[in-house]
């Protein structure tokens, strides 16, 4: 038994899409959903691309990644990148 918690943005025809994880995306899954309006907004506001960056930065999530160039080359090493060999 696994338990996710997200928020979701209903589609224009009101429709809610929840990605699965890998493991439970082959046979039957039960879904037990509580839909709440009154969400906080401080946890709903949608950042600027740039926010975000400043936050991982500020959580240290690259601080490893001293060459960004080698550290995308060996990133993407097990996959052929389109038109290039």
């Amino acid at each position: 038994m696994s338990t996710i918690t997200a928020i979701l943005e209903p589609d224009a025809d009101g429709t809610l899409h929840l990605p699965l994880p890998e493991h439970l995306r082959h046979g039957k899954v039960k879904v037990v959903a509580t839909l709440d309006s009154e969400l906080d907004v401080a946890t709903t506001k949608q950042k600027t691309p740039l926010e975000a960056l400043k936050e991982l930065r500020k959580r240290g999530t690259f601080k490893e990644i001293t060459d960004p160039v080698a550290w995308q080359r060996e990133i993407r090493k097990d996959r052929p990148l389109p038109g290039r060999d």
